[in-house]
C-alpha cells in the first residue's frame, strides 16, 4: 500500500465539498438536491465511477466549476468519491439535503480552506482516508476573538 497526498483546487470565491458515494446515479441526485435547495447556485459535480466502465461522470450548470471539480475528482482517483465545485452559496446552504440523498454515504469535508485528500492506493485502486482541512489551531479564541466571530455571522447574515 502507497499513500498519497492530493492537494485539491479551490475555485476561487467559492467552496469544494468531498464525499463518498455509492451509485452511478449519484451525479444526477446531487444535482438535483443542490438546483431544488439553491437555485441561483453555480456548481460543477464530478462522481468517481468505481465499476464497469470506471468513467468520471459529471454534471453541473457552470462549465468552469464543472471542469474544476473533474479535475479534483480525477487527482483523487478513488472510486465512488464526489466532489462539488460551487460559488454564489456556500455548503452550509445544501449539506443538509445531500445528507438525504440516498447514495451519499460521507461527506469527508466542505470547505474554501486548502484542502489535501489522503489516499491510499493498492493494487485494486485508491481509496479516501481522510482529509486534511485548513490549518492546525494556533490558541484559543479570546473575548476579543468572539466579539469577532459572532460580528463576521452578522454581517454575512447567518446569524440576526
Amino acid at each position: 500500500m502507497e499513500l498519497k497526498v492530493v492537494r485539491l483546487e479551490i475555485p476561487e470565491g467559492g467552496n469544494i465539498i468531498v464525499g463518498h458515494t455509492h451509485f452511478i446515479k449519484t451525479v444526477e441526485d446531487v444535482y438535483e438536491a443542490i438546483v431544488n435547495t439553491v437555485p441561483q447556485m453555480k456548481f460543477g459535480i464530478a462522481f468517481n465511477e468505481a465499476s464497469g466502465p470506471c468513467l468520471v461522470r459529471a454534471d453541473g450548470n457552470d462549465e468552469t466549476l464543472k471542469a474544476l471539480a473533474i479535475r479534483n475528482a480525477q487527482a483523487i482517483g478513488a472510486g465512488h468519491t464526489f466532489v462539488i465545485a460551487l460559488r454564489e452559496g456556500y455548503p452550509i446552504n445544501i449539506l443538509g439535503r445531500l445528507k438525504e440523498v440516498p447514495e451519499v454515504c460521507t461527506i469527508h469535508c466542505a470547505t474554501a480552506n486548502p484542502v489535501e485528500v489522503v489516499v491510499a492506493e493498492t493494487e485494486q485502486g485508491r481509496g479516501v482516508l481522510g482529509v486534511i482541512d485548513g490549518s492546525s489551531p494556533k490558541g484559543v479564541e479570546s473575548e476579543q476573538d468572539v466579539a469577532h466571530r459572532k460580528e463576521f455571522l452578522r454581517k454575512i447574515g447567518y446569524k440576526r
